[in-house]
C-alpha cells in the first residue's frame, strides 16, 4: 500500500470514531437520564354521574389491551378479565406487554396476564382501581426433543406401536410473578385520559 492509502485509512477511522462518539453523547442527552415520570395513584378518581357510561368506557378500554372479559358484575363494581398471553416484539399492536423489558420477557417467555379492574362510587365520581398480575409458563417435564426422535428407525424390526411420538408427562402449568406495575400505570393513565375528556 502507499503512504496515500495509509492516510485515507486512517482519516476514514477516525471520522467512524468521531460518528460513534456523537450517536453515544446525543443517545445520553436525548432522555436516557430523565427522571421517570410519576405513576399514578391506584385507584385513580374520576368524575361521573351515569354509571353505565363510567362503566363503558372503563370496559373500552380494557378492550383496547386486548383483554377479553371473563366477568363483570355491576354490583360488586369488579370487572375480572380472561388470561392473555403475553406480547413479543413481532406484535406491535398488542398493548399488554408495556415496556422493553416486558416486551424482552414475553419474547423469549411464556408470559400471560390477567387484569381485575375495580369500580367504586363515592361522591361526585368512582375510584377506578386496576391490578394486573402476570405468571409465567411451568413446563414440569422435557419432551422428546431428540432430533428424529419422532420417526421410524429403518434398523428394528416390525413393531406394533406405531405412536412413537412422546407427549408430556403433565399438563404445564403456571407460576405466579405477582403484580405487573408497568401494565397497571398504562391502564391506569389510558383510563385517567378516557375521563378527562
Amino acid at each position: 500500500m502507499k503512504q496515500s492509502d495509509y492516510r485515507h485509512l486512517e482519516m476514514l477511522c477516525n471520522f467512524l470514531k468521531i460518528i460513534v462518539l456523537c450517536i453515544l453523547c446525543t443517545g445520553c442527552a436525548s432522555g436516557w437520564n430523565q427522571a421517570a415520570p410519576l405513576p399514578a395513584s391506584n385507584p385513580i378518581q374520576v368524575s361521573g354521574t351515569n354509571q353505565d357510561v363510567v362503566w363503558e368506557r372503563v370496559v373500552d378500554i380494557i378492550h383496547n389491551y386486548k383483554f377479553q372479559i371473563a366477568r363483570e358484575n355491576k354490583l360488586d363494581g369488579m370487572i375480572q378479565t380472561e388470561y392473555k398471553v403475553g406480547s413479543n416484539f413481532l406484535e406491535p399492536w398488542h398493548a399488554d406487554s408495556v415496556g422493553f423489558d416486558n416486551k424482552l420477557e414475553s419474547s423469549l417467555q411464556s408470559i400471560r396476564r390477567r387484569v381485575f379492574v375495580s369500580v367504586t362510587p363515592i361522591e361526585g365520581g368512582y375510584l377506578l382501581g386496576v391490578e394486573a398480575f402476570k405468571e409465567i409458563e411451568d413446563v414440569h417435564t422435557q419432551t422428546s426433543s431428540a432430533p428424529g426422535g419422532a420417526t421410524f428407525e429403518q434398523d428394528l424390526s416390525l413393531r406394533r406401536d406405531l405412536n412413537l411420538v412422546q407427549e408430556q408427562a403433565q399438563p404445564s402449568g403456571w407460576i405466579p410473578r405477582g403484580r405487573d406495575p408497568a401494565l397497571e400505570q398504562d391502564m391506569l393513565e389510558s383510563l385517567q385520559a378516557a375521563f378527562s375528556n
